[in-house]
């Protein structure tokens, strides 16, 4: 089923051509996440297949702005926990909240992400949210791109539970 999944996520959203990654290095293959968080069973299939990684003991899923927030709301339909909806800024008007949709103080927070590659988003996010009181020690993605994030999250006292890595994407894409 893993591997099935793994195809299609493939088909779905791998596209070539240039790109400009976040972390400032260039691409010549991009995952578009949005191709496969904009597909509702095949949303519903991953949220699914990311539920066990969901460690036990959390208080609520943490979606990060933008690629985070669809994973992290179906999620929640298949876990039960709460989300909560990161931004990478505090917006500078009404509730000014990093943190939308409840109280992060003193909660166990999962960070929830599509993408990881260096992790520098993953990890500013994190530290903002603790810095707010809330305890994150997991983040759980969709795909790893095998580019150092599992590393730098971990150098932060951060565990990546990701549901793909890049070479198993490639693999499954090839096999089927």
């Amino acid at each position: 089923m893993t591997g099935d999944l793994a195809a299609r996520v493939h088909r779905r959203a791998h596209i070539t051509g240039e790109f400009l990654l976040r972390s400032g290095a260039t691409s010549d293959e991009y995952f578009d996440k949005y191709l496969f968080e904009g597909d509702p069973a095949l949303l519903r299939e991953i949220a699914e297949a990311l539920a066990p990684l969901v460690p036990s003991g959390a208080d609520a899923l943490a979606g990060l702005e933008l690629g985070g927030v669809p994973l992290a709301a179906l999620l929640s339909q298949v876990t039960g926990l709460p989300t909560l909806f990161v931004r990478k800024q505090a917006k500078p008007y009404g509730t000014r909240k990093l943190a939308e949709g409840g109280d992060v103080s003193g909660r166990r927070l999962v960070v929830v992400e599509d993408v990881v590659t260096s992790g520098g988003q993953v990890v500013e996010s994190c530290a903002r949210l603790r810095a707010l009181g809330a305890r994150v020690d997991d983040v759980v993605c969709v795909i790893d791109r095998e580019a150092g994030g599992a590393a730098n999250l971990r150098a932060d006292g951060l565990t990546l539970r990701a549901l793909f890595t890049m070479t198993a994407l490639k693999h499954a894409a090839a096999a089927g």
